[in-house]
């Protein structure tokens, strides 16, 4: 049984404003987001595939997975694409104890400025939920901290292994608009949807005169 929502609702939006769920444009950009790397298996792929297209996107990344592969990590960077926070080790915020959850986001912090070489990359602190779940106090006490809440739009549904890789395209493609934040996964668990979607995602994007926008 399905439990997510592929285009999510305004009401929704309007209910959890503090969250930035897509960002309103007259340019026709909008703005892809990759969750849960870096890895070598996908993660070059995917940085790859973009650069095919002049796209740029906006990496939701592991610390974890920071450590385990920091040249991947070096090559998104040097690639220009933008660089947000997934937490330390992919917590679920409602199965965590506030302090533990926090303390995750600041060791992922911690991983990404000594990571990054240029430091302005975290001027602009950037954050997304793993699940898209969060407490109040956990919600309260990352604003607090400086950081966006980047939340989505359109959910691909990549991650999910009871959809057709053709779901998960038209997913996208039949939601897209101006503004909208689309979210793939560069994992393994995604990459079989991922890899059909993603380069015909791009396609439809460049024949539409989309561009894609870092958050």
């Amino acid at each position: 049984m399905k439990l997510y929502w592929i285009n999510t609702h305004w009401i929704i939006k309007k209910l959890f404003s503090g969250f930035i769920w897509d960002k309103t444009n007259t340019k026709n950009t909008v703005y892809l987001t990759f969750d849960d790397g870096p890895i070598p298996e996908v993660t070059q792929w995917v940085i790859e595939t973009l650069k095919g297209y002049n796209a740029k996107a906006t990496f939701f990344c592991i610390g974890d997975n920071i450590d385990k592969n920091p040249a991947v990590f070096k090559k998104i960077e040097d690639d220009g694409h933008g660089i947000g926070n997934h937490t330390y080790n992919h917590l679920n915020g409602w199965k965590t104890k506030n302090k533990i959850y926090l303390d995750n986001i600041k060791k992922c912090e911690e991983k990404l400025q000594h990571s990054l070489k240029k430091k302005n990359n975290l001027q602009s602190k950037l954050f997304r939920p793993p699940y898209g779940k969060l407490k109040n106090a956990q919600y309260r006490a990352i604003r607090q901290l400086g950081y966006k809440i980047i939340m989505w739009d359109i959910l691909s549904a990549d991650f999910d292994p009871f959809i057709s890789k053709e779901k998960c395209l038209e997913n996208v493609l039949t939601n897209i608009k101006s503004g909208s934040i689309i979210v793939f996964h560069d994992s393994i668990k995604a990459s079989n949807n991922l890899e059909y979607a993603l380069p015909k995602t791009l396609e439809y994007l460049k024949q539409n005169n989309f561009t894609c926008g870092i958050l």
